[in-house]
């Protein structure tokens, strides 16, 4: 049981930090791509996470996006943590690569932050690797103790 919770939390972690480096790249690819067009803002929504019992409650903003590429596709995309103060009806300048207009973003250019954040991110996902890791071999020595204990 240790092992299975242990594995779970350790898989989920993973994939949170492949899922967060392809966004990244994404992100860096359509800002240095040098393709731009003016997107409207479709609908802007709110998912929360969280609040069962006494627990911390954690909000997301979410914008759907549709704009024009220059070879005449429409394109549409929903990009969390926009900025609170687009509204359904806003246009906005929107960064797009020509081969993947739907990994577009409506994110100003701000490649350190992107960087520094990622790294952050990455760095505390490995930190729950790692004790992920120490719990599944502290568990297993715990327990290996206890097996060969009886063996005379």
């Amino acid at each position: 049981m240790f092992y299975a919770v242990a594995m779970l939390v350790a898989t989920m972690v993973i994939v949170g930090a492949v899922r967060l480096v392809k966004r990244s790249n994404e992100v860096d690819r359509a800002w240095n791509s040098g393709l731009t067009a003016q997107a409207r803002c479709l609908r802007t929504y709110t998912t929360t996470r969280g609040g069962g019992g006494n627990g911390h409650v954690s909000t997301t903003l979410h914008h759907v996006y549709e704009f024009t590429t220059l070879d005449g596709r429409y394109v549409r995309f929903e990009e969390e943590h926009g900025p609170a103060t687009t509204v359904e009806g806003d246009i906005v300048t929107v960064h797009y690569e020509a081969e993947r207009p739907e990994a577009a973003t409506a994110h100003a250019p701000r490649p350190f932050a992107l960087t520094a954040g990622t790294f952050g991110l990455l760095c505390f996902l490995g930190v729950m690797l790692v004790l992920c890791v120490y719990f599944m071999v502290s568990v297993d020595d715990m327990f290996a103790d206890d097996v060969y204990s009886d063996i005379p």
